[in-house]
């Protein structure tokens, strides 16, 4: 495994959290999102993950919310792929008011159809052009 070198991005992921509730992360594959994101995150969802498709497939068509479960930061990393992460985040975020909660990397965006929330309100964006310096 590579050592990881810090990055400007770090600091900047970590202040953000300490305001905002949730930070998205998106830019093209292999830029440093995911990395970065590990650095922080202490709790970590790898949803692109094959061997775990079934029981994702599973809790994104029963109950979305188990994917919130873990410690704090969680990383959710490809979200897209489950794009109810969104809803269940947000409406966690809602009843809560807790700052530094989700991370969410994605080097695609998500279909919208089947979600409920706009985007605006407790998430922030990075752009990854941050990430790659």
């Amino acid at each position: 495994m590579k050592k990881y070198l810090p990055r400007i991005a770090d600091n900047i992921l970590k202040n953000k959290l300490e305001y905002m509730s949730a930070v998205i992360i998106e830019g093209p594959k292999y830029c440093g999102k995911s990395t970065t994101a590990k650095q922080i995150a202490r709790s970590v969802i790898e949803l692109q993950n094959p061997d775990n498709k079934i029981q994702y497939d599973n809790i994104n068509d029963t109950k979305p919310s188990l994917f919130l479960q873990g410690d704090k930061p969680r990383l959710f990393d490809e979200w897209q792929m489950y794009p109810v992460i969104w809803d269940s985040i947000r409406t966690d975020v809602d009843n809560t008011g807790l700052k530094g909660q989700y991370i969410l990397t994605g080097s695609a965006k998500p279909v919208e159809k089947g979600i409920m929330h706009s985007g605006t309100g407790p998430c922030l964006y990075l752009n990854h052009k941050i990430l790659m310096g």
